[in-house]
């Protein structure tokens, strides 16, 4: 999953993208409401986390424009303003989702999850291969009934390559989909995590290298 956090606050959109990134999400940072409606048009982010008081270009205007250029990303809109008023507001110019501050990490992690499965095509609640299984809601991979001990990006690349049922997804969507815009695209870094993803599955392997093309399960 991939999300663009838009706050205007340097420390706390670290602090924000430190958490999510931590919960296996790719995460770009801008901090103002020019910089979010260029990133937007670079990359195809699941859920936009939007700062509603940015200076400069306000962020409703920037909602406004990111709905008017009707992107996949669903919109969760975060204020100092926790009215009624505002979040109907909110709400109006297109965003999907409002979220006062302060706020509970948990819960805007909950938030950007759902928001994410209205982006794309609902994944069940349990992804399964063989004796594979993948709780896609608990963040839980099993093979043969014994947990495996994955990394947050390890369950990302998994979760997409079982998502996509057999189809052969390939090393540059992969790393647009579980990896932000720091990762070098020259790099290794898909085909090692790749490679410890397979270890960690044991035998007998079930990812598949296509050569020229990419993976599959």
């Amino acid at each position: 999953m991939r999300v663009l956090v838009v706050e205007d606050h340097v420390e706390l959109a670290e602090t924000i993208a430190a958490g999510l990134r931590r919960e296996g999400m790719a995460i770009d940072i801008v901090h103002d409401g020019a910089g979010a409606l260029v990133q937007a048009n670079l990359y195809d982010y699941d859920v936009i986390l939007l700062d509603r008081d940015l200076p400069g270009l306000h962020g409703d205007q920037v909602c406004e424009r990111l709905t008017a250029a009707d992107g996949r990303a669903r919109i969760l809109m975060l204020t100092a303003s926790g009215g009624i008023s505002d979040r109907v507001t909110g709400l109006s110019l297109g965003a999907d989702d409002y979220l006062p501050k302060p706020f509970a990490f948990a819960e805007l992690v909950a938030r950007i999850r759902a928001l994410a499965r209205r982006a794309q095509p609902a994944l069940p609640p349990m992804l399964e291969h063989g004796d594979l299984q993948l709780d896609t809601a608990r963040r839980l991979a099993r093979r043969g009934g014994a947990a495996l001990d994955l990394s947050a990006k390890e369950l990302a690349v998994l979760e997409l390559l079982m998502a996509a049922d057999g189809a052969v997804i390939s090393t540059e969507e992969l790393l647009a989909r579980a990896w932000d815009e720091a990762a070098d695209p020259f790099t290794n870094v898909v085909k090692v995590t790749i490679s410890r993803l397979r270890r960690k599955l044991g035998e007998p392997a079930v990812i598949e290298t296509v050569q020229g093309a990419g993976y599959r399960i």
